[in-house]
């Protein structure tokens, strides 16, 4: 039965996170989560497969758990990107859950027979009560749901501005996951039980493919000398900053001391070509020029018009027409000159190609009449 298989699948995808060593948030809270299903899955089955006349007392206590879901994915959402997560305010978020296991409680409350009879009269004298319960879920699904892109946008708002890359921190995976959660939440209003369960086993799959093997993005590792990587471009142990919201509206920078700064910034990529580092950030910059991250990207998005992702890669870019002009280079293929330029996938230089020149690489190099193979 997938029901089975699922049980095991979760009780699985637990155990390794609880003998994870080095546990991230994250990772905890996914942790918790997946209890949250095995409970539900396993509550499921015995009530499907009719063996609840022999668990009577456990009768009910699978209801208000689908309200667990929505908070879950959302600090599940906000622990990966790096989001402060206030564990203060943490009980509000379980207000649902609280609202409706009272709700549920005088039907706990019953004697195990009158329990077990609701159970074999599809919930009657209890329709309207499960009725609400059921728009409730959906009204926290849709609530949660739009918690959850909200971080993720705000997130992906972060990465264009504080990375040169975003390979591997994209988390295309989450806001897949988020959609995910989201269809098994109209399937509740749609769907039978089974339908429902059995997406939810569905889910669970997919957690275990791409939420177990998620690398972690946010490290507490000292800061790198952007001089010693410039010596090394292909170094991959780089500082990442944590989330922030910078507000340009109350800094203190001057427009004097802001073009100080964007001089010496186009005098350090001029130079030292600091844009040729595959994974090059913001924060390693921003070291190497001596002055605070934020500062620097308001340099870049009122000096540049642009955020820091877009300001590095369309330097590479220029840097591979340079390249792609030079009669030397004609025995390199187009993607090798592109990694040599700072890029480290083909699909990002052929996006990035595009979005600032409106052609395709080949385009370009056939126009330009380059012959490279």
């Amino acid at each position: 039965m997938i029901y089975v298989a699922g049980i095991v699948i979760t009780f699985f995808l637990s155990f390794i996170l609880l003998t994870k060593k080095g546990k991230s948030i994250a990772d905890r809270i996914l942790f918790v989560w997946l209890c949250v299903i095995l409970a539900q899955l396993i509550l499921f089955s015995i009530i499907h497969s009719g063996k609840y006349l022999q668990f009577p007392y456990l009768l009910g206590l699978e209801i208000p758990l689908s309200f667990l879901h929505g908070p879950f994915l959302f600090f599940y959402a906000k622990a990966l990107t790096g989001g402060n997560i206030s564990f203060g305010r943490v009980s509000f978020h379980f207000i649902p859950y609280t609202i409706s296991f009272l709700l549920i409680l005088p039907f706990l409350l019953l004697e195990l027979e009158e329990k077990t009879t609701v159970y074999q009269n599809d919930g009657q004298g209890y329709k309207m009560l499960s009725s609400l319960i059921t728009c409730g879920v959906i009204i926290s699904g849709i609530t949660y749901t739009v918690l959850s892109i909200r971080t993720l946008k705000k997130y992906k708002s972060h990465i264009k501005n504080n990375f040169s890359y975003t390979e591997k921190i994209k988390l295309e995976w989450l806001f897949r996951l988020i959609i995910g959660l989201s269809c098994i939440w109209v399937l509740v209003f749609f769907a039978d039980d089974e339908i429902i369960f059995t997406s939810v086993v569905l889910f669970v799959l997919f957690i275990g493919y791409y939420g177990i093997k998620q690398v972690g993005i946010f490290t507490n590792q000292p800061p790198l000398e952007l001089s010693s990587v410039l010596e090394t471009p292909k170094a991959t142990e780089l500082l990442i900053a944590p989330l922030e919201n910078v507000k340009y509206e109350k800094s203190s920078l001057t427009d004097d001391h802001a073009h100080k700064i964007h001089n010496r910034l186009v005098h350090l990529m001029d130079e030292k070509k600091a844009y040729l580092i595959p994974e090059l950030t913001l924060a390693m910059v921003a070291k190497e020029l001596g002055v605070h991250p934020n500062s620097l990207s308001q340099v870049i998005n009122t000096v540049e018009q642009k955020n820091f992702f877009d300001y590095i890669n369309t330097l590479r870019i220029r840097e591979f027409m340079k390249q792609a002009a030079n009669p030397n280079n004609k025995k390199y293929t187009l993607l090798s000159l592109a990694y040599e330029c700072g890029f480290n996938s083909k699909t990002s230089f052929n996006r990035n190609f595009r979005n600032l020149t409106g052609q395709s690489p080949s385009e370009f190099l056939k126009k330009a009449k380059a012959r490279i193979d």
